[in-house]
């Protein structure tokens, strides 16, 4: 190579060594763009609108749930479709302004009047089926008569009945009874048990 044709490779390898460096000094700040937003979404949209996780305190849900587990819940699917019967939810029995939720699984749907007799569940006048209860009803409560459910309201039940607190009780009855739980005050869906790791899975 000759000397003039060095000179310009030199050159050329400046001018290119000089528009990474200033192409890597606007890839930092990209980067650093990316990260904020990322620790953003993983820190308030996620637990906020995807995902929460949640424990499990007390036995209301055995032999489901167990005291101490952690779920995920679903905080997406529910803004897209409506709740199913059977589903466990999280929900806030006084209103997401207050820091308390409640585990259980639904059995009763808007507009559907359901009644508990004998220990079983009739739903608009049927026996539906009840394959989840750990023990027996002693009383049916607020359903013991034909309950009509409102158009936003969702009647719900602890697996563990005999010390399930749930749409059977109301406030009336208890400061801390649910009733029917409105669908504004549902926060997600149980959907996957994460801890302990020996019972990971779907509960």
């Amino acid at each position: 190579m000759s000397d003039e044709n060095e000179i310009e490779f030199r050159q050329e390898t400046d001018k290119n060594n000089r528009k990474k460096k200033k192409r890597s000094g606007i890839s930092y700040v990209i980067e650093g763009i990316i990260y904020v937003a990322l620790i953003v979404f993983c820190v308030y949209v996620v637990p906020n609108y995807v995902l929460q996780r949640t424990v499990v305190s007390g036995e209301s849900m055995e032999d489901t749930l167990h005291n101490g587990e952690s779920l995920l819940v679903d905080k997406l699917s529910y803004r897209f479709s409506s709740p199913e019967r059977y589903d466990i939810i999280v929900f806030y029995p006084k209103g997401k302004e207050v820091d308390e939720y409640f585990v259980k699984r639904i059995y009763g749907l808007p507009g559907e009047t359901i009644q508990i007799t004998d220990n079983t569940i009739y739903v608009n006048g049927k026996v539906i089926d009840d394959p989840y209860a750990k023990d027996a009803m002693s009383d049916g409560g607020l359903a013991e008569e034909p309950y009509q459910l409102k158009d936003d309201e969702y009647f719900v039940l602890g697996d563990h009945r005999s010390v399930s607190l749930d749409s059977r009780t109301t406030v009336e009855e208890d400061p801390d009874g649910p009733g029917p739980v409105k669908f504004e005050n549902i926060a997600g869906k149980v959907f996957l048990r994460i801890w302990p790791l020996s019972q990971f899975g779907v509960p």
